[in-house]
């Protein structure tokens, strides 16, 4: 169909889980955009034009989540046996809570909890996977669209078990290397790798007698060290591993470098003097 032969357009908005067995909210619209007032749950939207002969096909386009990290102190997370009890303290009563957990957006379930008190057990999660669970206070508790009636109490991040990183960080370089320093970049260990909240990374060096030193605990956010105390003309290797609140993952070993016996700044002066006869 040409532009000009379209009457309106179909917008349906499609929470993302919807246990619920009824159609998503259909919207009519003449004009080509619309303004959406949602919670922090995943939601997709499908949009089709009409005229006097029908509908088009449907375009659809997934929201895409919230930047904003975990909102604090609203929702706890303890581990019970093979359970995890999660509970929380609303800031007001509303009818129910509308509870979203999983591993992403294709994994995601949902549970309508009507109990003003704020708890909620979770079974048969999968060890050292990070998961998601979002809270949200809703009036309307009936098997419905939670699209104009829900708003985001809680969200945070959780293990059911966390492990030891698989890996090390990658791509170890040696920069700035002078007679007792060096300088030591890496990549941070990818989030899959982790398989638990990273809390930090071990650093240390091998000289070339095999004698470990400098074993130096780093916070998560660094990427970078400054070594001192280095030997000159010493071949070195550096370690670097991850740790989690389960353990220390395996170390990266940097390739070799080996200090220099002179510095930059050393210069050697040759004076000559000449005598007239």
């Amino acid at each position: 169909t040409e532009s000009e032969n379209i009457l309106g357009y179909f917008v349906n908005v499609e929470r993302i889980p919807n246990n619920c067995s009824d159609s998503p909210n259909r919207i009519f619209l003449n004009d080509r955009k619309i303004l959406l007032n949602l919670s922090m749950a995943h939601y997709r939207v499908n949009i089709s034009a009409y005229n006097e002969a029908g509908e088009s096909p449907q375009a659809f386009y997934i929201v895409p989540e919230f930047s904003a990290t975990d909102l604090p102190g609203q929702i706890h997370v303890k581990h019970q046996g093979t359970n995890t009890i999660v509970t929380w303290t609303p800031e007001y009563n509303p009818k129910c809570f509308v509870v979203d957990w999983g591993t992403g957006q294709e994994d995601m379930h949902m549970k309508i909890v009507t109990r003003t008190a704020g708890n909620f057990t979770l079974d048969n999660l999968q060890p050292y996977k990070l998961y998601k669970i979002m809270v949200h206070a809703s009036n309307a508790c009936q098997c419905e669209s939670f699209v104009r009636h829900e708003k985001t109490f809680g969200v945070t991040h959780f293990y059911s078990i966390e492990g030891v990183p698989r890996t090390g960080p990658t791509n170890v370089t040696i920069l700035n290397i002078t007679k007792h320093s060096a300088l030591v970049k890496w990549n941070e260990i990818a989030a899959e790798d982790c398989l638990g909240f990273l809390q930090g990374y071990k650093i240390g060096y091998t000289d070339s007698s095999r004698k470990k030193s400098l074993i130096v605990t780093l916070n998560s956010s660094t990427t970078s060290y400054h070594l001192t105390g280095l030997k000159e003309k010493t071949i070195y290797r550096v370690q670097i591993s991850g740790f989690t609140n389960a353990g220390e993952g395996p170390p990266t070993l940097s390739q070799p470098f080996s200090t220099p016996k002179y510095g930059t700044v050393e210069l050697l002066c040759i004076c000559i003097t000449r005598h007239e006869p």
